[in-house]
C-alpha cells in the first residue's frame, strides 16, 4: 500500500512538473482546441495542487471555537437519541463547558479515540431493513465540524443536478427538474439502483478521492477513523471494511464525493438527470437509447466506482411506471403522487383510527392532522389525478366514522349520538349502514380535521 501511495504521488508530481513545462505551449498550441478548452485544462490540472495547498492547517479551522459552536447548535437541531456511551445531546453543553479545550488538543495531537457506533435497524417501506449506524454525541459534534469544512471545498464543485443533503437543495426541486426533461420530450427513464450504497462504499476509493482534494493528512487520518469505526449490537462489535452507515453528519457529505464522479461523467456525456442521494434518473427520448446508456452507466458504476447495481429494481421505463422521490412523472411533465405512497399514508391512518386503540376521538383527530399536514405539505406538487385525493379524503372520514361508533359499543348508545345532532326523523331501527353513508348524521365527526389537499 506504501509503494502504491508513493507511485500515486510520483505521477502527481510528474503531471504538475508537465502542466509547468507546458502551460505555455498548451495554451499556444492552436491543435489543442478552443482557447477556452486550454484554459480549462489547464484550470483543472492547477486545481488540486492549489486546494492541497490551502488545506494543509484544515484542522486547525475544524476544531476552531466559533465552527464547534455552530456544529454543537446543529447537533442540538437534529436531535436523536445517544450513542453507546449513553450521553444525550442535552448533556453535552455541560460536557463541553467542561472539556472543549481538552476535546481541541487532543484531536490537533491525534490522541482522540474515535467511538463505537451504535447498530440500528428500521424496517424499508418495500420489505428489508435499513441499518443506521449511530455515533455518540461527542462523535456527531466533531462530524458535524468536519461537514462544515468540508462543504465549504466540495459545494461549489457538485453538480448542478445532484439535490440530496445539499444546503439550499431539496427533493422538490428534483422533481421539478424531472418534470421539465419529460416536457421537452424525454420521457423514457434511466432508472438506477444502487444495492446497499450507503453500506458498500469503497473506504480505500474514498480516501484517495480525498487525498486530492485535502493536504492536511491529520484530518484524512480522522475521517478514516470514523470510516473504520467498529459497530456495537448485543455488546457485541462488527469491524467494517466498506460502507458509511447512515446515521452520523458525516455520511451523506461522503457519499455525495462517492457519486459527483458519476455526475461529472454524466455532464461528461450530455446526459439529462436528476440524483437525489442515491436515487438515480436519467432521461432520453427513447427506450433504445435507454437500454444503451443502462448498459454503458451500469458498466462504469461497477467497474470506476466499485459498486454494485440493483439489477432487480434498475431498468428503463416510461416515466408514468417510475417513483421517484415519492412522486410519479407522467407524460407532458404532469405531476402526480405514486400509487406506494398513498399504500403508506393510508398504512399509517389505519394504525392512527384502529378501533381497539382505546384513546380519545378527540387525540385521534389531533394525531390525523399532523400527519395529514406533513404528507400535505411534501406532496404539494402534485397537479394531476386531483379526484385521488377526494376519493382519499372520503376515506379518511369513514374511518373516523368507524372508530366513533365503535366507542358508542351498543345500539341505543349509536342512537344517542345521533339524536344529539338534532336530525330529524331519526328511527331507532334504521340500518347501521345508513348512518355510515349518510354526511349529515356525521358532520360532527368530521369536525376539526385538516383536509384541504384538493382544494
Amino acid at each position: 500500500m506504501r509503494k502504491s501511495k508513493q507511485r500515486q504521488k510520483n505521477e502527481d508530481g510528474r503531471q504538475l512538473e508537465m502542466f509547468r513545462w507546458r502551460s505555455g505551449e498548451l495554451i499556444a498550441d492552436p491543435t489543442g482546441g478552443t482557447e477556452k478548452e486550454r484554459l480549462d485544462r489547464v484550470e483543472l490540472l492547477s486545481l488540486l495542487e492549489r486546494q492541497r495547498a490551502l488545506t494543509e492547517n484544515l484542522l486547525e479551522r475544524v476544531v476552531d471555537y466559533g465552527n464547534l459552536k455552530r456544529a454543537y447548535k446543529q447537533v442540538c437541531e437534529n436531535g436523536g437519541s445517544g450513542g453507546v456511551d449513553g450521553m444525550e445531546t442535552d448533556e453535552l453543553r455541560h460536557w463541553l463547558g467542561e472539556h472543549i479545550q481538552d476535546l481541541q488538543r487532543s484531536i490537533l495531537k491525534e490522541s482522540y479515540e474515535v467511538s463505537l457506533v451504535r447498530k440500528v435497524e428500521i424496517p424499508k417501506p418495500n420489505g428489508g431493513v435499513r441499518v443506521l449506524g449511530i455515533p455518540t454525541v461527542k462523535d456527531r459534534l466533531i462530524q458535524q465540524a468536519i461537514h462544515q469544512e468540508l462543504s465549504r471545498l466540495y459545494e461549489p464543485v457538485f453538480s448542478e443536478n445532484s439535490y440530496g443533503f445539499r444546503p439550499g437543495r431539496s427533493a422538490h426541486q428534483a422533481i421539478e427538474q424531472a418534470s421539465k426533461f419529460v416536457q421537452e420530450g424525454k420521457e423514457w427513464v434511466v432508472d438506477i439502483d444502487l444495492e446497499k450504497f450507503f453500506d458498500k462504499i469503497n473506504h480505500d476509493r474514498l480516501m484517495q478521492r480525498l487525498s486530492k482534494g485535502i493536504g492536511d493528512k491529520r484530518l484524512l487520518r480522522l475521517i478514516k477513523a470514523y470510516l473504520k469505526a467498529g459497530m456495537m449490537e448485543g455488546g457485541l462489535v462488527e469491524q467494517r471494511t466498506t460502507g458509511t452507515p447512515q446515521g452520523g453528519p458525516l455520511s451523506p457529505l461522503l457519499s455525495n464525493i462517492v457519486l459527483d464522479e458519476l455526475d461529472k461523467e454524466l455532464e461528461r456525456r450530455g446526459h439529462s438527470f436528476c440524483r437525489y442521494a442515491d436515487d438515480s434518473n436519467i432521461y432520453v427520448s427513447s427506450r433504445k437509447a435507454g437500454e444503451r446508456v443502462m448498459a454503458s452507466v451500469a458498466d462504469f458504476i461497477e467497474k470506476k466506482l466499485k459498486l454494485k447495481v440493483n439489477q432487480e429494481k434498475s431498468g428503463v421505463r416510461h416515466c408514468s411506471d417510475v417513483k421517484f422521490l415519492g412522486y410519479t412523472i407522467l407524460s407532458g411533465g404532469g405531476i402526480r403522487v405514486s400509487d406506494k405512497s398513498i399504500d403508506r399514508l393510508k398504512g399509517r391512518i389505519k394504525e392512527l383510527t384502529r378501533r381497539n386503540r382505546g384513546v380519545k376521538f378527540e387525540q385521534v383527530i389531533s394525531e390525523l392532522n399532523v400527519t395529514i399536514l406533513g404528507w400535505t405539505n411534501y406532496f404539494r406538487l402534485a397537479n394531476s389525478w386531483i379526484t385521488t385525493f377526494k376519493s382519499l379524503d372520503e376515506w379518511i372520514r369513514r374511518k373516523l366514522r368507524c372508530y366513533r361508533l365503535k366507542q358508542c359499543g351498543r345500539r341505543y348508545t349509536i342512537y344517542k349520538l345521533l339524536r344529539s345532532f338534532d336530525i330529524p326523523g331519526l328511527l331507532y331501527d334504521a340500518p347501521l349502514g345508513l348512518f355510515l353513508s349518510c354526511p349529515k348524521c356525521f358532520i360532527y365527526l368530521g369536525r376539526g380535521i385538516i383536509l384541504n389537499i384538493y382544494l
